[in-house]
């Protein structure tokens, strides 16, 4: 007999991440936020903190591995945590450019299972913003190999109504790459 009590391994990672017992890294966001951490989950689940983890030269305050992410909000990377340590994350919660700040945040941690549902909860739930917003979003991804969905998204819209981009002042200030592009 094989028994399988996901949830209930679930709900204990939870609440190692809500009390914080026995963490041994310390990740620094907002400007000055301290948020403690397990470096056995975190390494686990995402291979940027696998090798932030490992560098011989990682900061240390008592013993504790420090880590900075200051560019990071509070809120943005409370949501990804609990999505490390228990595979729970409420898109819902946020909208528009949030969204898009979460998709990079997660991108450059390299939480790989939870990217492309990001992109696609944002082209299916936000295609209103995605088209008021098609030219910001665009300029703010056109870098990130990670984004094709959101990418070809993009474009699409576009190509099949080019006077959002150039029936609009924000045209001239794109930068020359996006120009240029080849669909």
């Amino acid at each position: 007999m094989s028994l399988e009590c996901w949830q209930e391994v679930i709900n204990d990672y939870e609440k190692l991440l809500e009390n914080e017992r026995g963490y041994d890294v310390i990740i620094c966001v907002d400007g000055n936020e301290e948020i403690r951490a397990h470096s056995l989950v975190l390494s686990t689940r995402s291979q940027y903190f696998c090798t932030k983890l490992s560098e011989e030269n990682v900061e240390r305050r008592d013993g504790k591995i420090i880590i900075k992410r200051p560019d990071i909000s509070s809120k943005l990377f409370k949501m990804i945590l609990r999505f490390i340590y228990c595979g729970r994350i409420d898109l819902t919660a946020i909208e528009g450019f949030e969204l898009i700040k979460l998709s990079i945040e997660v991108d450059d941690l390299n939480i790989r299972t939870l990217f492309p549902q990001i992109e696609d909860y944002l082209i299916k739930n936000q295609p209103t913003f995605l088209y008021q917003n098609t030219i910001e979003i665009l300029e703010i991804i056109y870098q990130r190999e990670s984004f094709t969905k959101l990418w070809n998204f993009c474009l699409e819209k576009i190509y099949k109504e080019p006077k959002m981009l150039f029936e609009t002042d924000k045209f001239v200030n794109l930068k020359a790459p996006l120009v240029i592009i080849n669909y």
